[in-house]
Formats: structure tokens, sequence, C-alpha cells
């Protein structure tokens, strides 16, 4: 395989994907020596088939607003790969939702559920629907369009959707209503559901607490068991950001920065668990904006801002793809961060990824550090499956064990000759052999 023909191929193939062009491409030039160490994967066109979707559906969604105007939107789902186990990955519902970003969710997604050790495939879907703004009727509504037309490409043991951005327990739950009167069937067809309903213990909390267990096992390796001392800038006021903040501060940290989609502020006093529960409230019972945050407590914000300029020695980007740019990156490592693990999903540009693997700082990629969503998601399947639901505990403890062995993959396969781990290269190959050795094994299909 030559990684320029192949992205030549796909680029004169899918034009205009940008965001799907830039997953292939990383995923690609970290694979490039093991696969073709393997000339049985090139008989076999492996690279090809394993980049392109097994299948995409799109489809219109009608539905009437509250006054009585009918709107349209677009949906979509791509069912990427399902080589070990049913598709699996949430739906976004965004007004920047496109097949491209779509594609390349898809497709980071299949590596990063083969990493998780449980039988899952990659998968991703969604809408350029905005639930800013709507009543709660309206999102019902929606949701309940939206499935008629998904249902008959989903199921239990085929492609189990999740939440993602604009998608939280509200939308599953309008969205599993729908889906269980069609398909008359009461199974684990969608995760994130409520707990009175199938759902998981910790599962709203699991990509954050999942992201920290990563950070805490590469700062094992430095000799570091706490985040006591430790300064941490986190973008994002989600699900994923406040409750990667609640775990540091449980472990010692100072938590300084929160944004949103208009800007970020900076707490230079820290987050403390009381500032963390308002902003709680503020997100998902107000839907409030983070600048409320400063008004309130009289610190720092920055319109249209991101937090990469302060200080810190720990970064946590925890809120879209390519959130974070080479220059951001190289003013982190100028002030002092020591290591950046991502909680959203390809948060860090091309550039700012190779700022951080020539300092040889540590550098988690999503498909590895965020995939305690998807871990705890996979969970939930194995309890609607067997009809019983676990501890929070238990949960916790088996999203401990899951984050420990992506980590532990992750060392086996990227430390280089100087003893530093290349945590890309690692996620990447690792992930890659799984799904390819599992393709291999049941022929060209």
């Amino acid at each position: 395989m030559k990684v320029e023909q192949v992205l030549d191929n796909l680029k004169r193939r899918f034009p205009n994907e940008v965001e799907y062009h830039q997953a292939v491409t990383e995923v690609l030039e970290s694979i490039e020596e093991v696969y073709n160490a393997h000339p049985e994967f090139e008989k076999q066109n492996l690279i090809e088939r394993i980049c392109i979707p097994d299948r995409i559906f799109s489809f219109r969604i009608t539905w009437v607003d509250d006054k009585g105007n009918v709107q349209t939107n677009m949906g979509y789902r791509v069912q990427h790969n399902n080589a070990i186990g049913p598709y699996k990955g949430g739906l976004r519902f965004h007004a920047s939702v496109n097949l491209s970003i779509l594609k390349f969710l898809a497709f980071e997604q299949t590596f990063k559920n083969s990493l998780t050790t449980l039988p899952m495939g990659g998968g991703k879907g969604g809408s350029d629907f905005n639930p800013k703004g709507k009543s709660n009727a309206e999102i019902m509504r929606f949701c309940q369009a939206f499935m008629i037309e998904l249902w008959r490409h989903i199921g239990p043991e085929t492609d189990v959707p999740a939440g993602d951005i604009g998608v939280g327990g509200r939308e599953v739950g309008y969205m599993y209503g729908m889906y269980k009167k069609l398909a008359r069937e009461n199974t684990g067809t969608l995760t994130g559901k409520s707990i009175e309903f199938g759902g998981s213990l910790i599962r709203p909390e699991a990509t954050g607490y999942g992201n920290i267990y990563f950070l805490m096992n590469m700062l094992k390796r430095k000799g570091i068991t706490d985040l006591k001392g430790q300064v941490v800038a986190i973008s994002g006021s989600g699900n994923v950001a406040t409750y990667t903040a609640e775990k540091v501060l449980e472990l010692g940290g100072k938590v300084i920065t929160l944004s949103d989609s208009n800007g970020y502020i900076y707490d230079a006093d820290g987050i403390d668990a009381e500032k963390l529960k308002y902003v709680f409230e503020l997100k998902n019972v107000y839907r409030g904006r983070i600048k409320e945050y400063a008004d309130k407590y009289g610190c720092k914000y920055v319109e249209g801002g991101r937090p990469w300029a302060e200080k810190c020695t720990i970064a946590l980007p925890s809120a879209t793809q390519n959130e974070l740019n080479g220059d951001d990156a190289a003013a982190l490592v100028k002030n002092g961060c020591m290591a950046v693990s991502e909680g959203a999903n390809m948060p860090s540009t091309p550039e700012a990824i190779e700022v951080f693997l020539k300092n040889k700082i540590l550098y988690a990629p999503g498909k590895a550090a965020n995939a305690g969503g998807v871990s705890v998601s996979g969970l939930e399947m194995t309890q609607n499956s067997i009809k019983l639901s676990w501890s929070k505990e238990e949960v916790d403890q088996k999203l401990k064990d899951i984050m420990a062995a992506i980590h532990e993959s992750c060392v086996k396969y990227g430390t280089e000759a100087d003893g530093y781990v290349n945590y890309v290269k690692g996620a990447n190959i690792a992930g890659f052999m799984k799904v390819a050795k599992a393709m291999m094994a049941q022929g060209v299909i």
C-alpha cells in the first residue's frame, strides 16, 4: 500500500469530504508499515474495503413545528464496518451535520470500538436538525419522524445507535419510544436510555470519566498517581466536559476553563464542586450559555475564543472536531502543558498533533481516550441482553478495566525506540489489526 495512492483515489471518488479525508489520512499514515508487512491484506484489497462504508442511508425528515409550519431536515446513517459486531455509534443532531462529518465519525468509531475489547462494529448517523431553541414537543415530533425513517435499518444485533452532540437522554427516549412502537419489540436497540427502561448507570458520565482513567494510565508511566497540583484546561460544557471536570476535581486537580460555541471562561481561582454544580444546572436545566458563569462569578470571559492560550499542565479538548489547531498546540507546549487527552472526536488538527508528537508530550487521541462512552454503551447492550442491571460500582470498575486495556494496547503498538509512546500510532494499529484480522477470516464479502 502507498498511502498517497489510496488517498488520491478516495479523494477522486469522494470529493469535498474534507473531514473524512482527514480521518483516513491519520489512520493510513500510522498503519502503512504494519499493513505492508502483511501481503495477504493487499491481495484482498483490505485497505480500500476498510475505508469505504458498508452502506449509507440518507432520507428526508418532515415534521411540524409549534406554529403549524412544516419543516424538513436531512437524516443519515452510515454503517461503516461490522466485522467484529453490530454497527455501533451515536446520532448527532446539529446544523453542521453532513455526510463528510458522519463518514469521518463512523470510520473513527470502527477503530475506537475495536479498541474497547467489546464485540461492536462502527457506525454513525444524525441530522442537520438543531435542537437548540426548540420546545420539547418539537423535539419529540422530530425524533419520532427521524425514527420512522431509520427503524427498518437498525436492531439489537444489527445496528445500535446512541447519543452524540445534540442527542441526550431526552432525544434517545423519544426515538426509542417510536422504535419500540414500530418494531413491536422492547430490546436494547438504542443505548443512552433512561435508567427506568434499560439504561446503564454512569452512561452520561462515561466519556468524561473514561478520558480521565486513560489520562491516569498515561501519567502513571511518569510516576504520577493523582492530579494534585495539576492545572487543567477543558473545552466544552456539555456532558463530556462537565463529567471530565468532576473527575478531575475528585482526583485533586484544578479546573480553570470551560467553553461553548460562543466563547470560553477562565477562572483563575478554579472551578470547584459548587461552581461545577451551577454549570450542570445552567447547561442541562436552563439551556444557558457559559457566559452566564462569568457574569455570576466575575471571572474572565473571552467571546469567540478557545482556552488553549491559558497556562495549564493538562489540556482536555472536549467540545468538537478540529477545535485545537497548530498555533494552539504550540501555545500549550510553550506554557508547560505536559499532557493532552481528547474527550471529543478528533478535536486536534493534523498540525496540532504534529506539534504534540514532535515535542514528545503525552498525547492521547480521541479514538482511545474518549472510548469510555461507547464502552459503557456496550455494557448497556450486555445488560439489556441478559435482562439484568449492574450497580454503579460494577459498571465503573468495568470501565476502568476497559480503559486500562486500551492503554495497554496503545503502549504495545506505539512504543518507539527511545521509549516514547506514540499513542496515535498505537491506537490506530491496535484498532486496525483487530478489524483486519476479522475481515480476513470472514472472506471477501
